[in-house]
């Protein structure tokens, strides 16, 4: 089995915390994950929208573009005003041959407002998830149609938040949305990983390995406290470092035949944790995880000829 590893932009500027941001180029972020063994890089707010000018800068930095954050809102708008806003995204992922789109709601969604607790997060109830579930598929089947999959992102703070929520999810939609699995955010909201590779791994096609630190998760108080006060305690970290098994998660997705990119998105202040450090660390166990489960993790980055 093949895998690809690659990682966020995320652990060097963050976009919902500013102040939790390093002042370093795209260039250089590249360069230091490249550096440290990864082939892909996802999207951030320092990637140039031109394929013309992005895809010489991934060639120097022999690094694949391997996703990108959609910030959707099927949940209360239209599907034209989204096919809209997520049409040139699509033109600019397929000429710079990127594997899928990663589409996160963030109607009613509470994970960028610092100012709300984790406890006020929004809930759908049976029949808007229905009907929501049924919105995304055909979100999803237009955006294949055009060329470019989706891979939906359940998130804290997001109507699709808990092991609950997401399995509601999935049973109401189809395959035309298919899911990306973060082992973080599942286990920040209480789930089972493990049961949930196992409930839903015919849809995943994208793999978050977020790690967190459980002291952190568990010490939050959730009446009080925001998904952005969590992030900025140090919540998140790079596998290896934190809490989570990513031997035996790594295992489950083999064992069900997963293939493809593993992405770390570990969203931190970059002062208390050098992101080149960071991604040295998440590379070191990826690697040991991955071969003990039987993957061959590829080592080519951008593709030649």
């Amino acid at each position: 089995m093949k895998a690809k590893l690659g990682m966020s932009p995320i652990a060097w500027w963050n976009d919902d915390l500013v102040e939790l941001s390093d002042d370093v180029s795209l260039e250089e972020c590249l360069r230091q994950s490249r550096s440290a063994g990864f082939t892909g890089m996802e999207k951030g707010r320092r990637f140039p929208e031109d394929p013309a000018v992005m895809l010489p800068i991934l060639r120097a930095a022999d690094v694949t573009l391997c996703g990108g954050w959609f910030s959707g809102t099927v949940v209360d708008e239209e599907l034209a005003a989204n096919k809209d806003r997520i049409a040139p995204m699509i033109e600019l992922f397929k000429a710079v041959g990127a594997p899928c789109i990663v589409y996160g709601e963030v109607g009613r969604s509470i994970q960028g407002r610092r100012e709300v607790p984790l406890a006020q997060k929004p809930r759908l109830g049976e029949d808007e998830m229905k009907d929501y579930a049924r919105r995304m598929t055909a979100f999803g089947e237009w955006c294949a149609d055009q060329g470019m999959p989706l891979s939906y992102h359940h998130h804290m703070g997001a109507v699709v938040e808990t092991e609950t929520e997401l399995d509601a999810f999935m049973r109401h939609s189809g395959e035309g949305i298919p899911l990306l699995l973060d082992a973080g955010h599942l286990a920040f909201a209480g789930g089972d990983v493990l049961r949930a590779i196992d409930n839903h791994h015919a849809r995943i096609n994208h793999v978050h390995v977020k790690d967190i630190r459980r002291e952190v998760v568990d010490g939050l108080d959730r009446d009080r406290q925001s998904f952005l006060d969590a992030v900025a305690l140090g919540a998140f970290t790079v596998p290896g470092d934190g809490s989570l098994d990513f031997g035996a998660i790594v295992q489950r997705l083999a064992d069900h035949g997963y293939e493809g990119w593993f992405v770390v998105e570990a969203e931190q202040d970059p002062r208390k944790n050098p992101p080149l450090e960071m991604a040295r660390i998440g590379y070191k166990e990826l690697m040991r995880v991955m071969d003990a489960a039987g993957y061959t993790v590829e080592t080519q980055g951008f593709p030649q000829g």
